[in-house]
Protein backbone atom coordinates (compact mmCIF):
# COMPACT_ATOMS: atom_id res chain seq x y z
CA UNK A 1 0.00 0.00 0.00
CA UNK A 2 1.06 3.58 -0.57
CA UNK A 3 2.67 5.03 2.52
CA UNK A 4 0.82 7.79 4.33
CA UNK A 5 2.73 10.91 5.28
CA UNK A 6 2.31 12.55 8.68
CA UNK A 7 1.16 15.76 6.99
CA UNK A 8 -1.12 14.04 4.49
CA UNK A 9 -3.84 16.56 3.69
CA UNK A 10 -6.53 13.89 3.61
CA UNK A 11 -7.93 14.91 0.24
CA UNK A 12 -9.34 13.01 -2.68
CA UNK A 13 -6.67 13.11 -5.36
CA UNK A 14 -6.94 13.15 -9.11
CA UNK A 15 -4.62 10.53 -10.48
CA UNK A 16 -3.01 12.33 -13.38
CA UNK A 17 -2.88 15.01 -16.03
CA UNK A 18 -2.09 14.78 -19.74
CA UNK A 19 -0.73 17.19 -22.33
CA UNK A 20 0.13 17.00 -26.03
CA UNK A 21 1.26 19.33 -28.81
CA UNK A 22 1.69 18.54 -32.52
CA UNK A 23 3.90 20.32 -35.03
CA UNK A 24 5.87 22.81 -32.90
CA UNK A 25 9.65 23.13 -32.97
CA UNK A 26 9.74 23.50 -29.18
CA UNK A 27 7.29 20.67 -28.52
CA UNK A 28 9.21 19.13 -25.60
CA UNK A 29 9.74 22.43 -23.79
CA UNK A 30 6.07 23.35 -24.25
CA UNK A 31 4.99 19.94 -23.00
CA UNK A 32 7.13 20.31 -19.89
CA UNK A 33 5.59 23.73 -19.25
CA UNK A 34 2.10 22.31 -19.76
CA UNK A 35 2.81 19.52 -17.30
CA UNK A 36 4.14 22.04 -14.80
CA UNK A 37 0.77 23.81 -14.94
CA UNK A 38 -0.95 20.45 -14.38
CA UNK A 39 1.31 19.42 -11.50
CA UNK A 40 -1.58 19.55 -9.02
CA UNK A 41 -3.14 16.58 -10.85
CA UNK A 42 -0.21 14.24 -10.20
CA UNK A 43 2.88 14.71 -8.05
CA UNK A 44 4.62 11.35 -7.89
CA UNK A 45 6.03 10.95 -11.40
CA UNK A 46 6.20 12.61 -14.80
CA UNK A 47 7.15 11.69 -18.34
CA UNK A 48 7.39 12.98 -21.91
CA UNK A 49 7.63 11.17 -25.27
CA UNK A 50 8.55 13.13 -28.41
CA UNK A 51 9.02 12.26 -32.09
CA UNK A 52 11.77 13.86 -34.19
CA UNK A 53 10.92 12.50 -37.64
CA UNK A 54 13.10 9.43 -37.28
CA UNK A 55 12.69 8.09 -33.78
CA UNK A 56 10.70 8.45 -30.59
CA UNK A 57 12.49 9.91 -27.58
CA UNK A 58 11.34 9.35 -24.01
CA UNK A 59 12.15 10.53 -20.52
CA UNK A 60 10.28 9.32 -17.45
CA UNK A 61 11.14 9.85 -13.82
CA UNK A 62 9.79 9.74 -10.31
CA UNK A 63 9.20 13.14 -8.75
CA UNK A 64 7.88 16.59 -9.60
CA UNK A 65 8.15 18.16 -13.04
CA UNK A 66 10.46 20.91 -11.78
CA UNK A 67 12.80 18.33 -10.28
CA UNK A 68 12.85 15.86 -13.18
CA UNK A 69 12.00 17.35 -16.57
CA UNK A 70 13.16 20.96 -16.62
CA UNK A 71 16.92 20.54 -17.01
CA UNK A 72 18.46 21.61 -20.32
CA UNK A 73 19.86 18.10 -20.77
CA UNK A 74 16.43 16.45 -20.49
CA UNK A 75 14.62 18.94 -22.73
CA UNK A 76 17.36 18.74 -25.38
CA UNK A 77 17.15 14.95 -25.37
CA UNK A 78 13.46 15.14 -26.29
CA UNK A 79 13.93 16.30 -29.86
CA UNK A 80 11.09 16.62 -32.30
CA UNK A 81 8.13 18.62 -33.53
CA UNK A 82 5.54 16.71 -31.50
CA UNK A 83 5.31 15.46 -27.92
CA UNK A 84 2.91 14.18 -25.28
CA UNK A 85 3.35 14.15 -21.51
CA UNK A 86 1.87 12.87 -18.29
CA UNK A 87 1.95 13.65 -14.57
CA UNK A 88 0.99 10.79 -12.30
CA UNK A 89 -0.41 10.14 -8.86
CA UNK A 90 -0.80 6.47 -7.96
CA UNK A 91 -3.65 5.07 -5.90
CA UNK A 92 -2.47 1.87 -4.26
CA UNK A 93 0.48 -0.39 -4.92
CA UNK A 94 4.11 0.41 -5.37
CA UNK A 95 5.07 3.52 -7.30
CA UNK A 96 7.57 2.20 -9.83
CA UNK A 97 9.17 3.57 -12.98
CA UNK A 98 7.62 0.97 -15.29
CA UNK A 99 4.18 2.44 -14.53
CA UNK A 100 5.20 6.01 -15.37
CA UNK A 101 3.59 7.28 -18.56
CA UNK A 102 3.46 7.93 -21.46
CA UNK A 103 3.66 4.24 -22.30
CA UNK A 104 5.24 3.30 -25.64
CA UNK A 105 4.95 0.36 -28.03
CA UNK A 106 6.12 -0.56 -31.52
CA UNK A 107 3.34 -1.69 -33.85
CA UNK A 108 3.74 -2.92 -37.41
CA UNK A 109 2.74 0.59 -38.48
CA UNK A 110 5.37 2.22 -36.25
CA UNK A 111 5.73 3.63 -32.77
CA UNK A 112 2.78 4.54 -30.56
CA UNK A 113 2.88 6.48 -27.27
CA UNK A 114 -0.13 6.97 -25.01
CA UNK A 115 -0.95 8.86 -21.80
CA UNK A 116 -4.15 8.27 -19.84
CA UNK A 117 -6.19 10.04 -17.19
CA UNK A 118 -8.91 7.89 -15.68
CA UNK A 119 -9.67 4.27 -14.91
CA UNK A 120 -10.93 1.37 -17.00
CA UNK A 121 -13.47 -0.50 -14.94
CA UNK A 122 -13.22 -3.70 -17.00
CA UNK A 123 -9.42 -3.67 -17.20
CA UNK A 124 -8.92 -6.75 -15.04
CA UNK A 125 -11.16 -8.92 -17.18
CA UNK A 126 -9.71 -7.58 -20.44
CA UNK A 127 -6.17 -8.07 -19.18
CA UNK A 128 -6.94 -11.63 -18.09
CA UNK A 129 -8.28 -12.45 -21.57
CA UNK A 130 -5.29 -10.86 -23.28
CA UNK A 131 -2.77 -12.70 -21.10
CA UNK A 132 -4.54 -15.99 -21.75
CA UNK A 133 -4.23 -15.19 -25.45
CA UNK A 134 -0.47 -14.69 -25.21
CA UNK A 135 -0.06 -10.98 -24.49
CA UNK A 136 2.88 -10.09 -22.26
CA UNK A 137 2.40 -7.04 -20.05
CA UNK A 138 5.26 -4.82 -18.93
CA UNK A 139 3.37 -2.73 -16.36
CA UNK A 140 0.49 -2.98 -13.92
CA UNK A 141 -1.29 -0.01 -15.51
CA UNK A 142 -4.71 -0.46 -17.09
CA UNK A 143 -3.50 1.88 -19.85
CA UNK A 144 -1.40 -0.97 -21.22
CA UNK A 145 -4.56 -2.96 -21.96
CA UNK A 146 -5.40 -0.36 -24.62
CA UNK A 147 -2.02 -0.92 -26.28
CA UNK A 148 -2.55 -4.69 -26.40
CA UNK A 149 -6.09 -4.27 -27.71
CA UNK A 150 -4.79 -2.09 -30.54
CA UNK A 151 -2.13 -4.67 -31.35
CA UNK A 152 -4.67 -7.49 -31.52
CA UNK A 153 -7.55 -5.60 -33.17
CA UNK A 154 -8.41 -5.78 -36.84
CA UNK A 155 -8.66 -2.67 -38.95
CA UNK A 156 -7.33 -1.16 -42.15
CA UNK A 157 -5.62 1.73 -40.34
CA UNK A 158 -4.23 2.52 -36.91
CA UNK A 159 -7.20 4.80 -36.34
CA UNK A 160 -9.58 1.91 -37.04
CA UNK A 161 -7.65 -0.32 -34.65
CA UNK A 162 -7.63 2.38 -31.99
CA UNK A 163 -11.41 2.73 -32.27
CA UNK A 164 -11.81 -1.05 -32.11
CA UNK A 165 -9.72 -1.12 -28.91
CA UNK A 166 -11.75 1.67 -27.29
CA UNK A 167 -14.99 -0.15 -28.05
CA UNK A 168 -13.73 -3.04 -25.93
CA UNK A 169 -13.03 -1.02 -22.78
CA UNK A 170 -15.41 0.39 -20.19
CA UNK A 171 -14.65 3.22 -17.81
CA UNK A 172 -13.63 6.85 -17.53
CA UNK A 173 -10.74 8.11 -19.61
CA UNK A 174 -9.15 10.96 -21.44
CA UNK A 175 -6.22 9.99 -23.62
CA UNK A 176 -3.53 11.64 -25.68
CA UNK A 177 -1.60 9.44 -28.08
CA UNK A 178 1.23 10.09 -30.53
CA UNK A 179 2.36 8.30 -33.68
CA UNK A 180 4.95 9.28 -36.25
CA UNK A 181 2.45 11.34 -38.23
CA UNK A 182 -0.49 12.17 -35.98
CA UNK A 183 -1.71 12.93 -32.47
CA UNK A 184 -4.97 11.68 -30.97
CA UNK A 185 -7.10 13.13 -28.22
CA UNK A 186 -9.89 10.93 -26.86
CA UNK A 187 -12.56 11.38 -24.22
CA UNK A 188 -14.81 8.65 -22.82
CA UNK A 189 -18.43 8.60 -24.03
CA UNK A 190 -19.76 10.14 -20.80
CA UNK A 191 -16.97 12.73 -20.63
CA UNK A 192 -16.23 11.85 -17.00
CA UNK A 193 -12.58 12.81 -17.29
CA UNK A 194 -11.73 16.20 -18.81
CA UNK A 195 -9.79 17.01 -21.99
CA UNK A 196 -9.55 20.39 -23.73
CA UNK A 197 -8.35 21.52 -27.14
CA UNK A 198 -6.21 24.59 -27.69
CA UNK A 199 -4.15 26.30 -30.34
CA UNK A 200 -0.75 27.98 -30.15
CA UNK A 201 -0.51 30.09 -33.31
CA UNK A 202 -1.40 27.46 -35.93
CA UNK A 203 -0.45 24.44 -33.81
CA UNK A 204 -2.98 22.29 -31.92
CA UNK A 205 -2.47 21.20 -28.33
CA UNK A 206 -4.42 19.05 -25.87
CA UNK A 207 -4.53 19.17 -22.08
CA UNK A 208 -6.46 18.04 -19.04
CA UNK A 209 -7.15 21.68 -18.11
CA UNK A 210 -7.09 25.10 -19.72
CA UNK A 211 -4.49 26.41 -17.23
CA UNK A 212 -1.90 24.41 -19.24
CA UNK A 213 -2.69 26.62 -22.25
CA UNK A 214 -2.35 29.83 -20.27
CA UNK A 215 1.28 29.16 -19.40
CA UNK A 216 2.06 28.82 -23.12
CA UNK A 217 -0.03 31.72 -24.31
CA UNK A 218 -2.19 29.26 -26.24
CA UNK A 219 -5.86 29.85 -27.02
CA UNK A 220 -8.52 27.62 -25.50
CA UNK A 221 -10.69 26.46 -28.41
CA UNK A 222 -13.18 24.08 -26.82
CA UNK A 223 -13.60 20.93 -24.77
CA UNK A 224 -13.05 17.67 -26.58
CA UNK A 225 -16.60 16.35 -26.63
CA UNK A 226 -17.62 13.25 -24.69
CA UNK A 227 -17.10 10.24 -26.94
CA UNK A 228 -15.07 12.26 -29.46
CA UNK A 229 -11.72 11.37 -31.00
CA UNK A 230 -9.77 14.31 -32.40
CA UNK A 231 -7.11 13.29 -34.90
CA UNK A 232 -4.45 15.92 -35.54
CA UNK A 233 -2.10 15.73 -38.53
CA UNK A 234 -0.13 18.19 -40.64
CA UNK A 235 -3.33 18.71 -42.62
CA UNK A 236 -5.30 19.85 -39.58
CA UNK A 237 -7.87 18.39 -37.22
CA UNK A 238 -10.46 15.70 -37.90
CA UNK A 239 -13.26 14.93 -35.46
CA UNK A 240 -14.44 11.32 -35.21
CA UNK A 241 -17.44 10.25 -33.12
CA UNK A 242 -17.52 6.45 -33.15
CA UNK A 243 -19.70 5.87 -30.08
CA UNK A 244 -23.48 6.07 -29.64
CA UNK A 245 -24.45 9.46 -28.24
CA UNK A 246 -25.38 9.42 -24.55
CA UNK A 247 -26.05 12.09 -21.96
CA UNK A 248 -22.65 13.41 -20.73
CA UNK A 249 -21.75 13.02 -17.04
CA UNK A 250 -18.52 14.98 -16.41
CA UNK A 251 -17.03 14.67 -12.92
CA UNK A 252 -18.54 17.33 -10.65
CA UNK A 253 -15.53 17.13 -8.33
CA UNK A 254 -13.48 18.93 -10.99
CA UNK A 255 -15.45 22.03 -10.03
CA UNK A 256 -15.27 21.34 -6.29
CA UNK A 257 -11.60 20.50 -5.90
CA UNK A 258 -9.57 18.84 -8.68
CA UNK A 259 -9.24 21.57 -11.29
CA UNK A 260 -7.09 24.61 -10.71
CA UNK A 261 -9.35 27.59 -9.89
CA UNK A 262 -8.02 29.55 -12.89
CA UNK A 263 -9.14 26.82 -15.32
CA UNK A 264 -12.34 26.69 -17.32
CA UNK A 265 -14.29 23.44 -16.92
CA UNK A 266 -17.25 22.47 -19.09
CA UNK A 267 -17.32 26.05 -20.33
CA UNK A 268 -17.49 27.69 -16.88
CA UNK A 269 -14.98 29.40 -14.59
CA UNK A 270 -13.92 26.99 -11.84
CA UNK A 271 -13.17 29.90 -9.51
CA UNK A 272 -16.63 31.42 -9.96
CA UNK A 273 -18.35 28.08 -9.42
CA UNK A 274 -16.43 27.58 -6.17
CA UNK A 275 -17.44 31.03 -4.97
CA UNK A 276 -21.04 30.21 -5.91
CA UNK A 277 -20.80 27.01 -3.89
CA UNK A 278 -19.71 29.09 -0.90
CA UNK A 279 -22.67 31.42 -1.39
CA UNK A 280 -25.10 28.50 -1.59
CA UNK A 281 -23.50 26.99 1.51
CA UNK A 282 -23.98 30.26 3.40
CA UNK A 283 -27.67 30.32 2.47
CA UNK A 284 -28.17 26.67 3.42
CA UNK A 285 -26.09 26.64 6.61
CA UNK A 286 -25.83 30.13 8.16
CA UNK A 287 -24.09 30.66 11.48
CA UNK A 288 -23.58 33.63 13.78
CA UNK A 289 -19.81 34.17 13.72
CA UNK A 290 -17.04 36.78 13.58
CA UNK A 291 -14.76 35.41 10.85
CA UNK A 292 -14.84 33.17 7.78
CA UNK A 293 -11.53 31.34 7.49
CA UNK A 294 -10.59 29.02 4.61
CA UNK A 295 -8.64 25.81 5.08
CA UNK A 296 -5.96 26.68 2.52
CA UNK A 297 -5.70 26.50 -0.30
CA UNK A 298 -8.61 24.45 -1.61
CA UNK A 299 -11.21 26.03 0.68
CA UNK A 300 -10.37 29.63 -0.25
CA UNK A 301 -12.78 30.40 -3.15
CA UNK A 302 -15.75 28.84 -1.32
CA UNK A 303 -14.84 30.77 1.83
CA UNK A 304 -14.80 34.00 -0.18
CA UNK A 305 -18.29 33.18 -1.45
CA UNK A 306 -19.51 32.30 2.04
CA UNK A 307 -18.16 35.60 3.36
CA UNK A 308 -19.67 37.65 0.54
CA UNK A 309 -23.12 36.09 0.97
CA UNK A 310 -23.16 36.12 4.78
CA UNK A 311 -21.48 39.48 5.34
CA UNK A 312 -19.09 37.87 7.83
CA UNK A 313 -15.51 39.15 7.27
CA UNK A 314 -13.07 36.90 5.43
CA UNK A 315 -9.64 36.48 7.01
CA UNK A 316 -6.62 34.26 6.43
CA UNK A 317 -6.73 32.67 9.85
CA UNK A 318 -4.58 29.73 8.73
CA UNK A 319 -1.36 30.20 6.80
CA UNK A 320 -0.09 27.38 4.59
CA UNK A 321 3.58 26.54 4.18
CA UNK A 322 3.91 25.90 0.44
CA UNK A 323 7.44 24.55 0.75
CA UNK A 324 6.67 21.29 2.54
CA UNK A 325 7.53 18.68 -0.04
CA UNK A 326 8.50 15.07 -0.31
CA UNK A 327 11.72 15.78 1.59
CA UNK A 328 9.69 14.92 4.67
CA UNK A 329 8.20 11.72 3.30
CA UNK A 330 9.65 9.74 6.22
CA UNK A 331 10.42 12.25 8.96
CA UNK A 332 12.30 11.35 12.09
CA UNK A 333 10.16 10.10 14.94
CA UNK A 334 10.93 13.17 17.02
CA UNK A 335 9.12 15.46 14.55
CA UNK A 336 6.40 13.04 13.46
CA UNK A 337 4.04 14.40 16.13
CA UNK A 338 4.12 17.85 14.50
CA UNK A 339 1.76 16.47 11.85
CA UNK A 340 -0.35 19.13 10.23
CA UNK A 341 1.80 21.95 11.66
CA UNK A 342 4.40 21.17 9.00
CA UNK A 343 1.87 22.43 6.48
CA UNK A 344 -0.44 24.86 8.33
CA UNK A 345 0.05 27.46 11.03
CA UNK A 346 -2.63 29.50 12.82
CA UNK A 347 -2.75 33.26 12.44
CA UNK A 348 -3.26 33.77 16.17
CA UNK A 349 -3.86 37.52 16.06
CA UNK A 350 -6.94 36.96 13.87
CA UNK A 351 -8.31 33.88 15.64
CA UNK A 352 -8.03 34.82 19.32
CA UNK A 353 -11.43 35.22 21.02
CA UNK A 354 -13.28 34.90 17.69
CA UNK A 355 -16.20 32.74 16.58
CA UNK A 356 -14.75 31.14 13.46
CA UNK A 357 -16.37 29.54 10.41
CA UNK A 358 -13.85 27.14 8.85
CA UNK A 359 -14.59 26.42 5.17
CA UNK A 360 -13.07 23.39 3.47
CA UNK A 361 -13.84 21.59 0.23
CA UNK A 362 -14.39 18.10 1.66
CA UNK A 363 -13.88 15.70 4.54
CA UNK A 364 -12.54 12.27 3.60
CA UNK A 365 -11.16 10.39 6.61
CA UNK A 366 -11.38 13.41 8.88
CA UNK A 367 -7.85 13.07 10.23
CA UNK A 368 -6.64 16.46 9.07
CA UNK A 369 -9.91 18.17 10.04
CA UNK A 370 -9.39 17.09 13.65
CA UNK A 371 -5.88 18.58 13.66
CA UNK A 372 -6.98 21.82 12.00
CA UNK A 373 -9.84 22.34 14.44
CA UNK A 374 -7.60 21.61 17.42
CA UNK A 375 -5.01 24.05 16.08
CA UNK A 376 -7.60 26.82 15.69
CA UNK A 377 -8.91 26.24 19.22
CA UNK A 378 -5.39 26.32 20.65
CA UNK A 379 -4.93 29.66 18.90
CA UNK A 380 -7.74 31.05 21.05
CA UNK A 381 -10.90 30.72 18.96
CA UNK A 382 -14.04 30.84 21.14
CA UNK A 383 -16.16 28.78 18.74
CA UNK A 384 -15.32 26.73 15.66
CA UNK A 385 -17.98 25.98 13.06
CA UNK A 386 -17.06 23.94 9.99
CA UNK A 387 -18.77 24.30 6.62
CA UNK A 388 -17.98 21.88 3.78
CA UNK A 389 -18.24 22.95 0.14
CA UNK A 390 -19.32 19.51 -1.08
CA UNK A 391 -21.92 16.95 0.01
CA UNK A 392 -20.73 14.12 2.29
CA UNK A 393 -18.34 11.75 0.50
CA UNK A 394 -19.91 8.37 1.23
CA UNK A 395 -18.89 6.23 -1.76
CA UNK A 396 -15.57 5.28 -3.37
CA UNK A 397 -14.67 6.48 -6.85
CA UNK A 398 -13.69 3.92 -9.49
CA UNK A 399 -13.20 6.41 -12.31
CA UNK A 400 -9.67 7.67 -11.79
CA UNK A 401 -9.74 9.29 -8.36
CA UNK A 402 -7.81 8.06 -5.35
CA UNK A 403 -10.53 7.30 -2.79
CA UNK A 404 -10.27 5.23 0.38
CA UNK A 405 -12.38 2.11 0.73
CA UNK A 406 -15.90 3.06 1.79
CA UNK A 407 -15.43 1.87 5.36
CA UNK A 408 -12.65 4.47 5.75
CA UNK A 409 -14.82 7.38 4.60
CA UNK A 410 -15.94 9.26 7.69
CA UNK A 411 -19.32 10.26 6.25
CA UNK A 412 -20.10 6.64 5.35
CA UNK A 413 -19.99 5.53 8.97
CA UNK A 414 -21.15 8.57 10.97
CA UNK A 415 -24.02 11.03 10.92
CA UNK A 416 -23.23 14.73 10.55
CA UNK A 417 -23.82 15.21 14.28
CA UNK A 418 -21.47 12.33 15.11
CA UNK A 419 -18.83 13.77 12.78
CA UNK A 420 -19.12 17.16 14.45
CA UNK A 421 -18.38 15.57 17.83
CA UNK A 422 -15.58 13.46 16.34
CA UNK A 423 -13.87 16.44 14.69
CA UNK A 424 -14.46 18.68 17.71
CA UNK A 425 -16.47 21.52 16.16
CA UNK A 426 -19.41 23.43 17.59
CA UNK A 427 -21.35 22.76 14.39
CA UNK A 428 -20.80 21.03 11.06
CA UNK A 429 -22.76 21.38 7.83
CA UNK A 430 -22.31 20.29 4.21
CA UNK A 431 -23.75 21.87 1.09
CA UNK A 432 -26.60 19.81 -0.36
CA UNK A 433 -26.36 18.02 -3.67
CA UNK A 434 -29.00 20.35 -5.07
CA UNK A 435 -26.97 23.31 -3.78
CA UNK A 436 -23.92 22.18 -5.75
CA UNK A 437 -26.00 21.86 -8.90
CA UNK A 438 -27.44 25.32 -8.37
CA UNK A 439 -23.89 26.66 -7.98
CA UNK A 440 -22.76 25.20 -11.32
CA UNK A 441 -25.92 26.48 -12.97
CA UNK A 442 -27.68 23.18 -13.63
CA UNK A 443 -30.91 21.65 -12.39
CA UNK A 444 -29.92 18.51 -10.53
CA UNK A 445 -32.14 16.20 -12.49
CA UNK A 446 -33.53 16.87 -15.90
CA UNK A 447 -35.18 14.37 -18.23
CA UNK A 448 -32.72 11.50 -18.38
CA UNK A 449 -30.97 12.01 -15.06
CA UNK A 450 -28.14 14.01 -13.43
CA UNK A 451 -25.95 16.31 -15.51
CA UNK A 452 -22.70 15.28 -13.78
CA UNK A 453 -21.06 12.22 -12.31
CA UNK A 454 -21.68 12.59 -8.58
CA UNK A 455 -21.19 8.93 -7.62
CA UNK A 456 -18.88 9.70 -4.67
CA UNK A 457 -21.80 11.55 -3.07
CA UNK A 458 -24.82 9.59 -4.31
CA UNK A 459 -23.59 6.11 -5.23
CA UNK A 460 -25.08 6.61 -8.71
CA UNK A 461 -22.29 5.08 -10.82
CA UNK A 462 -22.90 5.99 -14.49
CA UNK A 463 -20.43 3.44 -15.91
CA UNK A 464 -20.66 -0.25 -14.95
CA UNK A 465 -18.05 -1.39 -12.41
CA UNK A 466 -17.39 -4.57 -14.36
CA UNK A 467 -14.33 -5.82 -12.47
CA UNK A 468 -15.63 -4.77 -9.06
CA UNK A 469 -19.13 -6.15 -9.48
CA UNK A 470 -17.82 -9.26 -11.18
CA UNK A 471 -16.28 -10.45 -7.94
CA UNK A 472 -12.68 -9.35 -8.40
CA UNK A 473 -11.31 -7.66 -5.33
CA UNK A 474 -10.85 -3.91 -5.07
CA UNK A 475 -7.13 -4.61 -4.71
CA UNK A 476 -7.14 -6.10 -8.20
CA UNK A 477 -9.13 -3.18 -9.56
CA UNK A 478 -6.84 -0.69 -7.84
CA UNK A 479 -3.77 -2.47 -9.14
CA UNK A 480 -4.89 -1.64 -12.63
CA UNK A 481 -5.56 1.98 -11.71
CA UNK A 482 -1.91 2.78 -10.98
CA UNK A 483 -1.05 5.87 -12.95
Amino acid sequence: MKRETPFDDDKLREECGVFGIFGHEDSAAHTVLGLHALQHRGQEAAGVVSYDGERFNAYRSMGLVADTLTSEHVVNSLKGMSAIGHVRYSTTGETILRNVQPLFAEFSSGGFAIAHNGNLTNAWQVRKRLVEGGSIFQSTSDTETIIHLIATSGGASLTDRFISALRQVVGAYSLVALTKDMMFGVRDPLGIRPLVLGKLDDVYCLASETCAFDILGAEYIRDVEPGEIVQITRDGLTSIKPFPRVRPRPCIFEYIYFARPDSVSVGGSVYNVRKNIGKELSREAPVDADLVVPVPDSGTPAAIGYSQESGIPFELGIIRNHYVGRTFIEPADNIRHLGVKLKHNPNRAELKDKRVVLVDDSIVRGTTSIKIVNMVRQAGAKEVHMRIASPPTIHSCFYGVDTPEREKLLAAKMTVEEMARHIGVDSLAYISMDGVYRAVGEARRMAGGPQYCDACFTGDYPVPLVDHEGGDSRAQLSLLAER
